[in-house]
């Protein structure tokens, strides 16, 4: 029998869980906690330089890894400085489980020193939460936590602990929980197999298909089985935000990926379809525009883990609840040895969807001619040419994330790595800082703003302590780019606060911290110095382009109209 004090039960146990990194900061409600990491060599802390670093650094590392990412805060401010970051893993599903030191629990509820209800604070926006009563729940409440981050849904879970439940000098019986056990909690493992077989019968039957695929599909480690699956029926297939990356974007029957910003293709594919497969996704409304113009003609396959999910927004005439891959793998053995009822038909879709293709092909946008300044497009595609679309990017929130999904070309999942649901500002760099601790030797570029960059740019203190070799791109339009385009099309080009003043010089700002900054400004400088960014895997190089502030990301769909309904230039709509 081991007797272990609440800290180093919460030390032990992140051990014996195979936890490799913990994103924080401390401060005096977790400082039993730290002291009992510091006693150990197994689970490496990353000291950030703001908590809402620490959530986005252990989301980055979650989903580039499909593993719960972990995060150590204090009580009050510490806590609530990581809301933000809870926030984003929320509503994009990704596990993690932050660790949030709170006061005395005799102190509870006299707003005492640093006192806050982080459970109350956090309830719309986690998964699940905890508050230890007792240091011997420790271990069984911990393991409840990553079961819970990584099952069904993912999602975050907070844990709350009191500071005298991890007092060093009460000492209790360690046993590591290798199961657990939740009367209220059963994720399903399976779709309804009658369900599944409705499904199939439709898609064989169906003269217009699209898949609609999304982060379900990423995070259900089920790319493989879907694209299997596609393959086999020879069906278009477009993604969500979410999704990119699910299928290999440089297949030809991947039409992209749709919505808001989506490829005019996978736009017009999806509302001219009769039949929508969805799996993993969930019909958000930067997808749908106004659902009541939703796919006019189309019938509805909804695949989702989460019963809630489904037809929440959009009915589906076929609803099947269950994981992507055992949902996909049951297709795939329904589909075997079976041809399509339309052959002809599905030849005409193809030849309407390649027709579409064609109208858009080398309209995308105007180059930039010998001289001016660049297109944010030119410097994604130049990106994407360099690292043979092998890397893995992240990004900020804004024009450069659209663009960066536009003109990056992911072959696999897990490469893509955005802020989808709650579109937070900041994420990208220290998103990519936890990919980098996870994946040394790949290349790992977050993709920014100037805007963006500088929520989180004190980040660049956390990588020159722990290493991070992280290339960043800055497409510097000196605006908020993205505000400023809606500006453009709804306000009359009164550009309200959107434009940034007194940017700091970044390539000094950068050296400050003894990293490498080069400055780009036209074509002919772009190819050597993203060469020269690249050469070593290991150094954080900063790149500060400078690209069109006019440019506008296109397409745009109309609001309030159908997904057909397009801006396609600033002359041109649908």
């Amino acid at each position: 029998m081991e007797l272990l004090s609440g800290a180093d039960m919460i030390a032990r146990f992140l051990q014996d869980e195979g936890v490799e990194y913990i994103y924080g900061y401390p401060g005096g409600a977790a400082l039993h906690i730290y002291d009992a990491l510091f006693r150990q060599d197994k689970v490496k802390h990353i000291l950030v330089r703001h908590e809402q670093a620490a959530t986005h650094a252990a989301d980055g590392y979650a989903r580039a890894s499909g593993k719960p990412g972990t995060v150590l805060v204090t009580s009050g401010p510490g806590a609530t400085n990581a809301v933000t970051g809870i926030a984003t893993a929320y509503m994009d599903s990704i596990p993690m489980v932050v660790l949030c030191g709170q006061v005395m629990s005799h102190l509870i509820g006299d707003d005492a020193f640093q006192e806050t209800d982080i459970i109350g604070v956090t309830r719309p926006i986690v998964k699940h939460s905890f508050s230890i009563k007792h240091p011997t729940e420790i271990p069984e409440v911990l393991k409840k936590a990553y079961y819970l981050a990584a099952s069904g849904r993912p999602g975050p879970v907070v844990v709350d602990i009191p500071k005298d439940m991890t007092a060093p000098t009460e000492r209790y019986e360690y046993v590591y929980p290798k199961k657990v056990k939740m009367r209220s909690y059963n994720p399903v493992t399976r779709g309804h197999s009658g369900q599944i077989k409705k499904a199939v019968e439709l898609m064989l039957k169906a003269k217009r298909p699209v898949f609609y695929t999304g982060g379900g599909v990423i995070t259900g480690r089920a790319s493989e089985g879907l694209t299997d699956l596609v393959k086999r029926l020879g069906y278009p297939i477009t993604t969500t935000l979410m999704g990119i990356g699910a299928y290999p974007q440089s297949d030809r029957q991947c039409l992209g990926w749709l919505g808001m910003h989506g490829s005019y293709e996978s736009n017009m594919a999806m509302h001219h379809a009769d039949l929508v497969i969805a799996i993993g996704a969930r019909f958000d409304d930067r997808v749908t525009n106004n659902t009541s113009k939703f796919c006019p003609t189309a019938k509805v396959i909804h695949v989702d883990i989460d019963p809630s999910s489904v037809s929440k927004t959009v009915r589906a005439d076929v609803p099947i609840v269950g994981p992507a891959g055992s949902v996909i793998s049951e297709m795939i053995s329904l589909v075997q040895g079976k041809e399509i009822a339309n052959p002809e038909a599905l030849e005409e879709w193809w030849q309407k969807i390649e027709g579409w293709r064609e109208e858009r092909a080398g309209k995308l946008y105007e180059p930039s001619r010998p001289g001016e300044t660049l297109k944010p497009q030119e410097v994604v595609e130049a990106l994407c040419r360099v690292t043979r679309g092998e890397a893995y990017v992240t990004t900020d929130v804004g024009q450069h994330q659209m663009f960066a999904a536009q003109y990056y070309k992911f072959d696999k999942p897990n490469r893509f790595i955005t802020s989808g649901g709650l579109g937070t500002m900041g994420f990208g760099f220290p998103a990519a800082m936890g990919i980098k601790q996870n994946f040394p030797d790949e290349q790992v570029i977050c993709v920014t703003g100037e805007g963006s960059f500088q929520m989180m740019m004190q980040e660049l203190s956390t990588c020159k302590q722990f290493g991070g070799g992280v290339k960043i791109v800055n497409l510097n339009n000196a605006s908020l780019g993205m505000v400023r385009q809606w500006q453009d099309l709804n306000y009359k080009s009164r550009h309200a606060h959107s434009y940034m003043e007194s940017l700091p010089d970044f390539q000094k700002l950068i050296e400050s911290y003894g990293f490498t900054a080069l400055k780009v400004e036209t074509l002919d400088e772009l190819e050597p110095a993203l060469e020269r960014a690249f050469a070593d895997p290991h150094e954080l190089v900063f790149l500060d382009v400078a690209v069109d502030p006019h440019e506008h990301v296109y397409p745009m769909q109309v609001p309030l109209g159908s997904m057909r309904d397009m801006l396609l230039s600033k002359t041109e709509r649908t």
